[in-house]
C-alpha cells in the first residue's frame, strides 16, 4: 500500500505502465472516490528539472471535458516524490477498445464520430493554450461513459507535452514509433542524425494514424513483418508515400508496397462519411510539412463534418443504403446532388418516397424540414431508368490458417482474429438482411405507385374517350344535316376520317391498359409474391444463429487470453486448452459456412431476382408514360376537331342567314322557293334543339368524370372497365 496525505493505492492495482511513470487506481482517504494516481519512477528523475515539472505546468493550464483532469499534485509519504492525482477513467483507453474482437475492423460509425469529435475538441483546447502533445495515440486517449450512456474520450499523458505556438519549432524527440511523423521517426527510431526541426503539425500526423486505426482496426502503414520488426521498410513506406495516399501495406516479404487512396471495404464507415473524412486523412498524413494542413484548416474542415446530420436514403434499384451527411441549412438542390454522388442517379430522374408516399421537396426547402429518417425507415429514391443492382459492397474476409501445434501466444492471437472475423460476419449478415427487408418494403410501395399511375391513366383515358365520343357524334349529325352543302362537306369528311384513325389509337390504349392491369394484378408477373419466398427473412433468425457461434468463440478467446498470461499450464489445463482449440476451429468453420451459404448465397439470389423484376418495372413505367402521352395527344387532336366543328357550324349559319349590311338577304339558288327556305329554317331550329341536347349530354359526361375522379382517388387501383 502506498499513499500521500489524501490518497492511497495498491501497487498491484496498476492501470498502465510507461517509460517514466506508472498509473495506479487509488482512492481518496475520506470519500473513497476513485482516482488515477500517476507515480514517477527513477528514470523520470534523470531528466532535466524543467522537463520533470513540465507536465505539472501543462496540466495546470488545461480545463476541458476532453482532457483528463488534474485534481492535485501531492508527495508520496515514503520517498516524498511528487505524484499526480488525476481523473479516473474506468473504461480504459481507445487502444483497449480497438483490441476488442468486435472492433477488429474498426469502430462503428457512431462511435468513430465520437472519438474524432472528442479528439479534435481536446486538440483545439491544447492549441488555444499553445500546447503540443507529441505523443497522440489510442493508448493516450481514455474513455469514460457519460450520464447519457454515450462514450466520452479524453486526451491524457502529457509527459511529452510542451508549450509551443504554431510558428515555433523544437528538436527533442518524443512519441510512439507507429504514430511518429516521418522526420521524427528517422532520428528517433533509425538513429539517423539530421538538422531538421519539428513544428506543432507533427501532432496532425499522429492524429491521422490514430483516426485511420480507429476507422479500420489496423495501422495505415504496415511492413510485411510489422512496423517494429522491419523498421527500414516502415521508414520507406512513410517517406515514400505518394501524395494523397492514406495507407501503404506490404503483403509479402520483400514485396511491393500497395498504396491506397481510400479506406478498405471492411471498414465500418459509410461511404457518405468516408467521402468527408478521407480528404482529411490525405491532407494530414503528409510527410512534407509544406503540403500538410495547418491546425486552422484541420479544425475548420472537421468541425464542418461534425455540424452535419444524417439523412438515410435507400435506393431499391441499387439495393443499397446510403447516409447523406448534410447541413441543416442546405436545401433540396444540395440534397439531390449528394444523392447523385452516392447513387449516380441524376437529379432530374430522382423520385422520392417516404413511408409509402411520394415526397415532393420544394426547391428552397431546408434539410432540417425533411422527413426524419433512420436506417430502418429511410427515404427511398427511385428512377424510371434502368440501373444495375450493386447491393452491399463488402470485403469477403477469410479465416486464418489453423495449426494444430500447441502454442499459447499463437493460439491467443488466432482466437482473437477468428472472433473478430465472426463479429464481422454478424455485422455484414445484419446489413444484408436489412437491405432485403428494405427492398421488400420498397417493392411493395413501387407496385402501389404504379397502380396509382395506372389509375390516373385510366381516368385520363376515360376523359379523352368521352370527349372523343361527343365529337364523333357531333360530326356524324353534322354530316347528315349539312350533306347538301357541297362546299364544306369534304372538310367534314376529312375530320370524320381523322376521328376514325384516332379511334384505332384509342383501342390500342384500351388494349395496353388491360395488359398492364393483368401484370399488376395479384399473381401477375409484377406482383411482389416472390419476395416472400426468396432471400433471407428475419424469421430465419440467421443473425441470432451467428451470434450463438460468436458467443462460444468469444468464451474461448477470453480463456486463451488468460492462458497466455499464465505462460505455463498444468497438464490438465493443457488438455482442456487443446480441446478448446478444436472447438474454436469447428465453430469458426461452421460460422463461415453458414455465413456464406445462408447469408451470401441467398442474398445473391434475391438480388438477381430483384434485377429481373426491376427490368420489367422500368419497361412498364415507360409504357405507362408513353400511353399517358398518347392520351394527351389524342385529347389535343380531338379538341382541334371539336374546335373546327364549332367554327364550321358558325360559318354555315352565317352563310345561310346573315346578309351584308344595307342589302337584303339574297335567295340561295339552291333553294328554289320560300317554302324550301322555311323548311331549312325549321331544320336549323331542330338542329339547335339537338345541339342543346348534346350540350346537356356533355354536362352529364362531365358529372360522370367528376364522380370517377373521386372514386379513383378514394379507391386506388380498381377495375374501371364498367365506366
Amino acid at each position: 500500500m502506498q499513499s500521500t496525505a489524501n490518497y492511497l493505492w495498491m501497487l498491484s492495482d496498476i492501470l498502465g505502465q510507461g517509460a517514466t511513470a506508472n498509473v495506479y487506481r487509488g482512492r481518496h482517504k475520506k470519500t473513497g472516490d476513485l482516482y488515477a494516481i500517476k507515480v514517477f519512477n527513477s528514470l523520470s528523475f534523470l531528466r532535466p528539472a524543467d522537463v520533470q515539472t513540465r507536465e505539472f505546468e501543462v496540466l495546470k493550464k488545461l480545463n476541458h471535458k476532453n482532457i483528463v483532469k488534474l485534481f492535485a499534485i501531492e508527495e508520496e509519504m515514503t520517498n516524498r516524490h511528487k505524484v499526480l492525482v488525476m481523473e479516473f477513467c474506468p473504461c480504459a483507453s481507445l487502444y483497449s477498445v480497438l483490441e476488442e474482437p468486435s472492433n477488429a475492423f474498426g469502430l462503428p460509425e457512431s462511435e468513430f464520430l465520437i472519438v474524432a469529435q472528442d479528439v479534435v475538441a481536446g486538440m483545439n483546447h491544447l492549441r488555444e493554450n499553445g500546447i503540443i502533445h507529441r505523443d497522440i495515440k489510442p493508448g493516450n486517449i481514455m474513455r469514460v461513459i457519460g450520464e447519457d450512456g454515450q462514450s466520452i474520450y479524453k486526451l491524457t499523458d502529457f509527459g511529452a507535452a510542451r508549450e509551443l505556438e504554431d510558428d515555433e519549432q523544437f528538436v527533442s524527440l518524443y512519441g510512439t514509433e507507429e504514430y511518429l511523423h516521418p522526420d521524427m521517426y528517422e532520428r528517433a527510431v533509425l538513429r539517423k542524425e539530421h538538422q531538421k526541426k519539428y513544428g506543432a503539425t507533427v501532432d496532425l500526423w499522429s492524429i491521422g494514424v490514430t483516426f485511420y486505426h480507429a476507422a479500420t482496426g489496423s495501422l495505415p502503414f504496415r511492413p510485411f513483418e510489422g512496423p517494429r520488426r522491419n523498421k527500414e521498410v516502415m521508414y520507406k513506406i512513410i517517406t515514400g508515400k505518394p501524395s494523397g495516399a492514406i495507407s501503404g501495406v506490404q503483403r509479402a516479404e520483400n514485396g511491393p508496397i500497395e498504396w491506397s487512396w481510400d479506406l478498405p471495404l471492411s471498414c465500418n464507415l459509410s461511404f457518405g462519411l468516408q467521402s468527408l473524412f478521407t480528404p482529411v486523412l490525405a491532407n494530414i498524413l503528409e510527410a512534407d510539412q509544406e503540403k500538410c494542413w495547418g491546425f486552422d484548416q484541420f479544425f475548420a474542415v472537421t468541425n464542418d463534418i461534425f455540424h452535419r446530420f444524417v439523412i438515410n436514403v435507400f435506393s431499391p434499384q441499387r439495393m443499397s443504403l446510403h447516409k447523406i451527411y448534410i447541413h441543416a441549412y442546405d436545401v433540396t438542390t444540395e440534397f439531390h446532388d449528394l444523392i447523385y454522388e452516392q447513387t449516380k442517379i441524376p437529379t432530374e430522374n430522382q423520385e422520392l418516397l417516404f413511408e409509402g408516399r411520394r415526397v415532393i421537396l420544394e426547391p428552397g426547402q431546408p434539410a432540417q424540414d425533411f422527413p426524419f429518417t433512420t436506417p430502418e425507415n429511410p427515404i427511398y429514391v427511385v428512377t424510371r431508368e434502368m440501373v444495375n443492382i450493386v447491393g452491399l459492397r463488402f470485403e469477403e474476409v477469410l479465416l486464418p490458417k489453423f495449426f494444430m501445434t500447441y502454442d499459447l501466444d499463437v493460439d491467443a492471437n488466432v482466437s482473437k482474429a477468428v472472433t473478430g472475423i465472426v463479429c464481422y460476419y454478424c455485422r455484414i449478415a445484419y446489413t444484408l438482411l436489412l437491405g432485403q427487408e428494405l427492398m421488400r418494403k420498397g417493392i411493395h410501395w413501387i407496385i402501389e405507385m404504379m397502380k396509382d399511375e395506372y389509375s390516373e391513366l385510366v381516368h385520363k383515358n376515360t376523359q379523352v374517350t368521352l370527349k372523343f365520343d361527343f365529337c364523333n357524334r357531333t360530326i356524324t349529325k353534322d354530316l347528315k344535316l349539312y350533306e347538301q352543302v357541297s362546299s364544306v362537306g369534304s372538310e367534314l369528311y376529312d375530320i370524320h376520317a381523322k376521328l376514325l384513325r384516332l379511334s384505332n389509337s384509342q383501342e390500342n390504349v384500351e388494349t395496353s391498359l388491360q395488359e398492364i392491369k393483368n401484370k399488376l394484378s395479384p399473381g401477375g408477373p409484377l406482383s411482389d409474391s416472390w419476395t416472400s419466398n426468396d432471400g433471407t427473412h428475419a424469421s430465419d433468425r440467421n443473425i441470432e444463429k451467428l451470434e450463438v457461434m460468436l458467443s462460444l468463440l468469444t468464451e474461448i478467446c477470453c480463456q486463451f487470453k488468460k492462458d497466455k498470461a499464465q505462460r505455463r499450464l498444468t497438464y490438465n489445463e493443457e488438455q482442456i486448452h487443446k480441446f478448446d482449440k478444436q472447438r474454436l476451429i469447428f465453430q469458426a468453420k461452421k460460422a463461415f459456412s453458414f455465413f456464406k451459404d445462408e447469408c451470401m448465397v441467398k442474398n445473391d439470389g434475391f438480388r438477381n431476382k430483384a434485377q429481373d423484376w426491376f427490368r420489367k418495372v422500368v419497361l412498364l413505367r415507360k409504357q405507362l408514360l408513353t400511353l399517358t402521352n398518347q392520351c394527351f395527344d389524342i385529347e389535343e387532336e380531338v379538341t382541334k376537331c371539336q374546335h373546327y366543328v364549332n367554327e364550321f357550324q358558325e360559318s354555315v349559319s352565317q352563310k345561310m342567314f346573315v346578309a351584308p349590311p344595307g342589302m337584303k338577304p339574297a335567295a340561295n339558288p339552291m333553294y328554289s322557293s320560300p317554302n324550301t327556305l322555311v323548311e331549312m329554317t325549321l331544320g336549323m331550329r331542330k338542329l339547335k334543339e339537338e345541339m342543346e341536347g348534346v350540350v346537356k349530354e356533355l354536362a352529364d359526361n362531365n358529372h360522370i368524370l367528376e364522380r370517377f375522379g373521386a372514386l379513383t382517388m378514394d379507391g386506388g387501383f380498381r377495375d374501371v372497365d364498367c365506366l
